[in-house]
């Protein structure tokens, strides 16, 4: 689910002062992801159900305006009804850190910063693998969205641009190219420098960042030994730093994507289901990879937000 303040507090994201997009708390437990248990649960406060809320195949040929097939119309509409209905008290586009309010900002681009909770090593080759994925997948979304009423990016870049850890001996090889941070949040776990983040900079002034605002960063991919589940909001993603290598090679990373779809909007699905459709990336543990009906829901948000935007 999301809210209209941060009232799932993440271990690490207690000092975060913006309003956030936060993913239920049970996308957290590994088992609605079909995996073991982990030894290292991340410990969150307890969610207020009451105050969730929203904004709203590849098809690569030009399509405009609103018009899923037949048989997922009904049930896109059951979701939208749900998001107006239960998102921020029904201030849905009150809420500006949405993803698709970082790609207007940067005119088509995403920048990330990665947030290496471990201390295992990490070769040159393995972190221009993970800036490769994190890309690919990504793609999986925004195929849907590439030649669709208006949309007005082909190619939307996603870059890692920063690294935060515990010791820069953790990086091997040539860093050239990244920002390093050493930084910590509260809870002690590294963290790319705040005044580099959009998260904590929404207003665009990236002045106290070292490199400006050309090396400011939208999201971070937050990477943690021992967590067996996910969480995703406009902040970014994060889940178990052995999942994301175990599965670097996998066409679909399936709790990635999923995260994903939370930063750019989209709702949990652990209390309800849209009539009929029972597979689904965002229904967690359904769906191994964005599906159709993914893809019209991103695009719901896109018709519906950039109206009122004005985009």
């Amino acid at each position: 689910m999301h809210f209209s303040k941060p009232l799932i507090l993440l271990a690490g994201l207690e000092s975060l002062a913006q309003a956030a997009i936060f993913s239920a708390e049970a996308d957290k437990d590994p088992s609605v992801w079909g995996r073991p248990s982990t030894s290292s649960p991340v410990v969150v406060a307890s969610e207020d159900k009451t105050h969730r809320r929203v904004v709203r195949g590849r098809f690569r040929s030009r399509q405009t305006g609103w018009n899923p097939r037949a048989d997922l119309a009904g049930p896109l509409k059951e979701v939208w009804d749900h998001t107006l209905e239960t998102y921020n008290n029904g201030q849905v586009f009150s809420f500006k850190n949405y993803g698709w309010d970082q790609l207007e900002a940067n005119n088509g681009a995403l920048n990330y910063c990665v947030r290496w909770e471990s201390d295992t090593l990490v070769s040159q080759a393995k972190r221009d693998e993970i800036a490769t994925v994190v890309n690919q997948q990504y793609q999986k979304w925004f195929n849907y969205l590439y030649g669709y009423d208006g949309f007005p990016y082909t190619n939307i870049s996603v870059n890692v641009v920063g690294w935060a850890v515990k010791d820069k001996s953790l990086l091997e090889g040539s860093t050239d190219g990244l920002d390093i941070y050493t930084d910590v949040d509260s809870e002690g776990i590294p963290q790319c420098a705040e005044s580099c983040g959009r998260f904590f900079n929404q207003g665009g002034d990236y002045s106290g960042c070292a490199g400006g605002a050309a090396r400011h960063y939208d999201q971070s991919l937050w990477l943690t030994d021992g967590m067996g589940g996910g969480a995703g909001g406009d902040w970014g993603q994060r889940f178990g730093t052995e999942y994301f290598l175990q599965t670097l090679g996998d066409e679909d990373i399936e709790i990635l994507l999923h995260e994903m779809g939370h930063t750019f909007g989209l709702d949990d699905f652990y209390d309800w289901k849209p009539t009929g459709i029972k597979s689904f990336v965002m229904l967690a543990g359904a769906a191994r990879g964005v599906t159709e009906f993914d893809g019209w829901m991103l695009r719901n948000w896109w018709y519906e937000l950039s109206r009122e935007r004005g985009w």
